[in-house]
């Protein structure tokens, strides 16, 4: 995906975010994120979006910490969020192509990284927000859901700090049914390190397998629906570890 696809994605996710958040209520219960109620994803949400334009608008080349989350609630909160994001997108639309700032993942460029990052922080955040009415979830179209998959499994686990470790190791496979696309995660006391396959009906062998469409792979890989969401064969082990140990959180 371009950067432009990436912001226009962003600029999507948080307008419907902000509007599930506003028919489910700031009480209600996150089905996805069991400690949370929808207050304190949109405070968490949006305290990530002005810590990204930060970086976008004011150039710091080094982290650079986060202002913390408000202590507001109700319409102010909702106006807040939605203040936030629309901030985000002007500063990622307006930036320039070789924008230089701090970010911590591979990337072509700190603007790729950061539209890139935030298009997928929200997507994420807004199926929480959706799954907080308890009916269906909007669509993440094809070409996004690749894309996160992509970003998730080579860089954001390939860090330091993936949890997804095991003595006794193994792989597990992600093949997208609905695309050309899979991938090969290599899982070992080490950071994942997973290489997106060359050609998908040319299977590499792995211990365990994951298929279904790019959409249910992605919100599957993002703990946001269950295993049994998708197809599994071969080895459970690997679907579990992943399962059990891939939750990202904000430190």
């Amino acid at each position: 995906m371009e950067i432009a696809e990436h912001i226009k994605s962003l600029s999507d996710a948080g307008l419907s975010l902000a509007a599930a958040a506003e028919k489910a209520g700031p009480g209600a219960a996150v089905p996805t994120c069991p400690d949370w109620q929808v207050r304190h994803l949109l405070r968490h949400t949006g305290m990530v979006h002005r810590w990204a334009t930060a970086f976008v608008v004011e150039g710091h080349t080094t982290y650079h910490p986060d202002g913390g989350e408000p202590d507001l609630d109700g319409p102010e909160l909702l106006a807040w969020f939605r203040e936030g994001h629309g901030l985000l997108v002007e500063a990622l639309t307006a930036a320039p192509a070789d924008l230089d700032c701090w970010s911590f993942m591979p990337a072509p460029s700190p603007l790729a990284f950061w539209a890139r990052r935030q298009v997928h922080e929200t997507t994420v955040h807004r199926v929480d927000a959706e799954s907080a009415l308890g009916g269906p979830l909007s669509p993440v179209g094809e070409a996004l859901a690749l894309d996160g998959i992509d970003e998730l499994l080579t860089c954001f686990h390939a860090r330091p700090k993936s949890r997804v470790r095991t003595d006794i190791p193994c792989t597990l496979r992600v093949r997208a049914t609905d695309a050309d696309a899979a991938w090969t995660v290599r899982l070992s006391a080490e950071p994942p390190q997973a290489v997106r396959d060359e050609n998908s009906c040319e299977p590499t062998p792995a211990d365990c397998e994951l298929s279904g469409t790019a959409e249910q792979l992605y919100l599957v890989l993002w703990n946001r629906l269950p295993l049994s969401a998708v197809t599994l064969t071969g080895d459970e082990g690997p679907a579990r570890l992943w399962a059990e140990n891939s939750g990202i959180t904000w430190s």
